[in-house]
């Protein structure tokens, strides 16, 4: 093709001109026309109704139309995430989802009202481990000492989670078939209960998100024990893997994550001009600390990425469920 010299482009009729400017200017982003919106699956004050509304906060400074966020709790978040899938495929509804009900669902619950296909992964916020932790003045102190306490007074030791199906409960679920090992499940309504009957000495340990509880062992009133993560945290450099300390769970890995989602059939450039600015927000130094004190670190990555994550924990715990034959009925 003959390039356009500025003499000859004298000679072209407006309309040439015009759609020559056109095919060489560069595709603007998308953005939204009107208000959107957030939807929480989870009450307000846990880590997936901060996390919405802090790219709640920013999306609106970016996009300068109001961004709202709307909580709709209930059923371990399968209420609000079916609401999401009930939405137009417009970006103008947004989901802040976790790995409760966006992977563990698919499996745990036998009714689910909403399938796979029906939110797609925009982009990853936050991840962080669980924690095992005991009380502060329970004897045990290393992973070893704990894994010989299990052995020691097998299906006696009690345990806590924030809910039957929760990462608070899987976590250990997993732990202790790798480990061929028996505990109680006592599951409490919340993380908030769930400590205190820890810290009363009702339970004999928990496996919570370390953005949960972290406080606590700062403060010296819970003891940690192990993080769940293949690798340490920054938040408590000093306590070891469960995989670093135990060779029975090598392979064993978790982290607790939320993300953004979209209704299905999301159109990719939504969903990419959505995920480039979720990723402005993670790159911001201000973020960044916020992380740092939730105990967390950033999820960067394109939305391939982040879906593909999200399959890999959908198979991970699909495998724990079934050996553990759990299954309940949603709502």
């Amino acid at each position: 093709m003959r390039r356009v010299t500025r003499r000859s482009a004298l000679l072209l009729p407006a309309p040439f001109l015009a759609d020559a400017a056109r095919a060489q200017a560069p595709a603007r982003p998308w953005r939204p026309a009107t208000q959107v919106r957030v939807i929480v699956p989870a009450a307000p004050g846990g880590t997936t109704d901060i996390m919405a509304r802090l790219c709640a906060q920013h999306l609106q400074a970016r996009w300068g139309v109001p961004v709202a966020v709307e909580n709709r709790s209930g059923a371990g978040g399968t209420i609000g995430t079916l609401e999401a899938t009930r939405a137009a495929p417009d970006g103008l509804t947004l989901l802040s989802g976790n790995i409760g009900p966006q992977a563990i669902a698919y499996s745990l619950f036998r009714n689910l009202p909403y399938r796979e296909d029906q939110i797609a992964p925009v982009s990853g916020q936050i991840r962080g481990p669980n924690v095992l932790v005991v009380n502060a003045a329970a004897p045990v102190r290393t992973m070893a000492e704990f894994v010989a306490w299990l052995r020691r007074e097998p299906g006696r030791v009690t345990y806590a989670s924030t809910g039957v199906g929760q990462s608070t409960h899987l976590s250990p679920v997993w732990m202790l078939q790798l480990l061929n090992a028996q505990a109680i499940h006592v599951p409490f309504r919340g993380s908030a209960p769930a400590q205190t009957e820890l810290l009363s000495g009702n339970v004999g340990f928990l496996v919570d998100n370390l953005t949960g509880v972290i406080e606590q062992v700062r403060a010296g009133r819970l003891r940690a024990v192990a993080v769940t993560s293949a690798e340490r945290s920054p938040g408590l450099p000093d306590v070891p893997t469960m995989r670093e300390a135990s060779p029975e769970l090598a392979g064993y890995e978790v982290n607790t994550w939320f993300g953004l989602f979209a209704p299905g059939g999301t159109p990719a450039p939504i969903v990419r001009a959505v995920n480039a600015e979720i990723g402005a927000l993670l790159d911001s130094p201000d973020t960044e600390r916020r992380f740092t004190e939730l105990g967390g670190v950033p999820m960067r990555g394109p939305p391939e990425a982040f879906a593909a994550f999200v399959q890999s924990e959908i198979a991970k715990w699909r495998g724990v469920i079934r050996k553990e034959g759990l299954q309940l009925d949603a709502g």
